[in-house]
């Protein structure tokens, strides 16, 4: 190992082998490994044979533990940190830890690996060369304000959507993109029930609104037209 003090490391979305063997080789030398839910990231670590002490560091207590976890590795621990699934930073815990990492003037090592909004945006057919990530939306303050500004955005944009919310984020982008608007929602990406469907919002509202649906959403949205 060289002298980097924290690892970001990707973790599968869904299906278990789409970890890279370098993230597999680091989660077994580092020290600890901070996972945002013990239990799940046990579940993965179990199927890899890999033991190492597990550190719960999550939305709820990253502010508590961050400054003795700079000092841990200032000391020369070495430390892991990894998400339910995809990529730690991105719409999950991660950002702050690395800042002060930084500040710290520790070495940060970010591995390439598994994030949900790629694949969806790729298999949408909607021009990939600039767009922007907005992650999830507002739940209510701010939420229309950033609606209103995002239909006028002339780049492909990706969101991130929990599945009970979903008929009614697709329910606002008709109110304020309007209904011919094309959209593509990815969900259960990587896993045995992963489904795609594309086409205008008002078709795919009505696709989605006929099941129940469940699993992590990629919505993606094509850019205004001139």
């Amino acid at each position: 190992m060289n002298n980097t003090s924290l690892y970001l490391v990707p973790t599968p979305i869904g299906n278990l082998a789409d970890i890279t063997l370098r993230a597999l080789e680091i989660l077994k030398s580092v020290d600890t490994i901070l996972a945002e839910d013990t239990r799940t990231s046990g579940f993965l670590l179990k199927h890899y044979q890999i033991s190492k002490p597990l550190q719960s560091f999550h939305i709820f207590n990253e502010h508590k533990t961050l400054s003795g976890l700079i000092a841990r590795m200032k000391n020369g621990e070495v430390m892991a940190l990894i998400s339910d699934a995809g990529t730690p930073g991105i719409s999950d815990p991660g950002f702050l830890l690395v800042r002060e990492a930084l500040k710290a003037e520790l070495v940060v090592d970010c591995l390439p690996g598994a994030t949900a909004l790629i694949p969806a945006l790729v298999k949408s057919g909607f021009p990939t060369d600039r767009f922007v990530f907005e992650g999830f939306l507002p739940h209510k303050k701010g939420r229309q304000t950033l609606l209103k500004k995002l239909a006028e955005e002339d780049r492909t944009i990706v969101l991130y959507e929990s599945p009970h919310r979903l008929l009614k984020t697709l329910e606002q982008i008709i109110e304020f993109f309007g209904a011919e608007r094309n959209v593509s929602v990815s969900r259960e990406l990587t896993k045995l029930h992963e489904e795609t469907f594309t086409g205008n919002v008002k078709d795919v509202l009505m696709h989605f609104s006929e099941k129940e649906v469940k699993g992590e959403i990629v919505i993606v949205i094509d850019g205004k037209k001139e």
